[in-house]
């Protein structure tokens, strides 16, 4: 197999190229990014150096070149993780969304099916679906209702009916994933674990948005990587598969656990004020992909988020220099700019 990771230098498609060379050394992998803010080059050193993957800069909304792209290194597989996805920057700067997300999926479905490739993965979010209440025993299944909120809810919806009127219409071979939130090593310090482990190292407050109790589903990314694995190897081509672990936790809870990883008192806790269209929770029913594909969620989230905050303090080299670079300021919502989660 010959495999594209667009959005290869962010969090889950680095460690998505990280986990397949190791697994699949004989395969060929091709990592295409545009390298925004969130995107980091050195997530992907070490393979680049010992010459487990390509490295391509490049934009996935730039059909031409991504044709010639997947041409040249004769791709069959492509695994779209491309898309801006803080949540926080899409209420600023919501076109920039739309234009990744949304075009840019398109012009990437079209480059694939001029080229012929056999698979197009599609990775999407739980998000999309809208959120649940905190009292409530549901949980989205692959047949509920898009009903995004936000910006960035709305513009990965989007992209999957892209792909899904790709599939339908020019019959190309693609398969969905919706996951969960995403923990573990390279994360850019702007999602909540990566902000919390970062500033309780470093001894600084860790701002909790108003609504503490708000709850998300909370998978460990070698169990994500395993699950498109399976989707890719095992998957019918037309499907989509939720993945999840069952497991949530609450801000406060993870700011309390983040905490005493680090060693650092409760007393770092600090309020700021809510994000507009800030989601309740996210709960996935997993069964299907469990039930066809075999896959479940391995790594448990205490020792899972344990060894993340670990990672954190052995790796300060990789995000110290990324600290300032998000264009959100985390000290709450006023005006045009506010706090990031």
């Amino acid at each position: 197999m010959r495999l594209l990771v667009t959005g290869g230098a962010g969090f889950i498609g680095s460690n998505f190229s990280r986990y397949w060379t190791k697994v699949h050394p004989d395969d060929g992998v091709v990592v295409l990014d545009v390298l925004t803010y969130a995107g980091n080059r050195d997530s992907l050193a070490d393979l680049e150096t010992a010459g487990a993957v390509t490295f391509v800069h490049g934009d996935i909304g730039d059909q031409p070149f991504v044709e010639e792209t997947l041409k040249s290194h004769g791709i069959d597989t492509i695994v779209n993780f491309a898309a801006e996805s803080h949540n926080s920057l899409a209420v600023l700067d919501p076109a920039r969304f739309f234009r990744t997300n949304v075009l840019g999926t398109q012009a990437l479905c079209d480059a694939a099916r001029k080229v012929g490739v056999a698979r197009f993965h599609h990775i999407s979010t739980c998000e999309v679906y809208g959120d649940l209440a905190l009292d409530s025993d549901e949980s989205f299944t692959e047949e509920s209702p898009y009903r995004p909120r936000t910006p960035y809810n709305a513009s990965k919806a989007g992209s999957d009916h892209v792909v899904r009127a790709y599939s339908e219409t020019f019959e190309l071979p693609v398969t969905i994933t919706n996951c969960c939130n995403n923990y573990g090593p390279y994360q850019f310090p702007e999602k909540v674990i990566p902000v919390f482990a970062t500033r309780a190292l470093s001894g600084q407050n860790l701002p909790l948005y108003q609504s503490t109790e708000n709850r998300r589903e909370w998978l460990h990314v070698d169990d994500h990587c395993r699950a498109v694995e399976a989707v890719l190897e095992r998957g019918r081509v037309g499907e989509t598969y939720h993945v999840g672990s069952g497991r949530e936790a609450s801000i406060a809870e993870i700011a309390d656990a983040v905490l005493a990883a680090a060693g650092q008192p409760e007393s770092l806790k600090t309020i700021v004020p809510d994000r507009p269209g800030h989601d309740r929770r996210y709960l996935l029913d997993s069964s299907k992909i469990r039930r066809e594909l075999g896959w479940e969620a391995l790594v448990p989230f205490e020792s899972g988020l344990e060894a993340t905050v670990d990672w954190y303090r052995e790796n300060r080299a990789w995000w110290e220099p990324l600290i300032g670079r998000s264009p959100v300021v985390e000290d709450g919502w006023s005006g045009d700019r506010g706090a990031a989660r």
